[in-house]
């Protein structure tokens, strides 16, 4: 992570909370994908599309092998993903329920 910043650790997670108010602003899905075009970096975005892709195809069962082959996406990431998904707080978990893409 960068160190570029002077922020004291209040600082630095009012300036998160911030992003996520703003987040939580969004209501339909060309807004987000404004908002994150803006945000990110095509690099970025295509990082966070791809961790997502293997949360989702992780939540329907597939093998990290068959993941990795369908998306090009590393065993390394798919391991990372897949951890997220076991761990609190469960991130991931949460919207693929919500989604109705995970059992509870």
């Amino acid at each position: 992570m960068k160190e570029h910043r002077k922020l004291s650790s209040r600082a630095e997670i009012a300036a998160e909370d911030q992003l996520f108010n703003a987040v939580l602003q969004l209501a339909s899905v060309a807004e987000c994908r404004a908002f994150f075009g803006d945000l990110c970096t095509p690099a970025e975005l295509q990082a966070m599309k791809d961790r997502w892709a293997v949360a989702e195809l992780l939540a329907d069962g597939l093998t990290y092998r068959q993941i990795r082959d369908n998306t090009g996406v590393s065993v390394t990431t798919v391991g990372r993903v897949a951890r997220c998904l076991a761990e609190e707080p469960a991130g991931y978990s949460a919207v693929l329920k919500r989604m109705g893409k995970l059992e509870s």
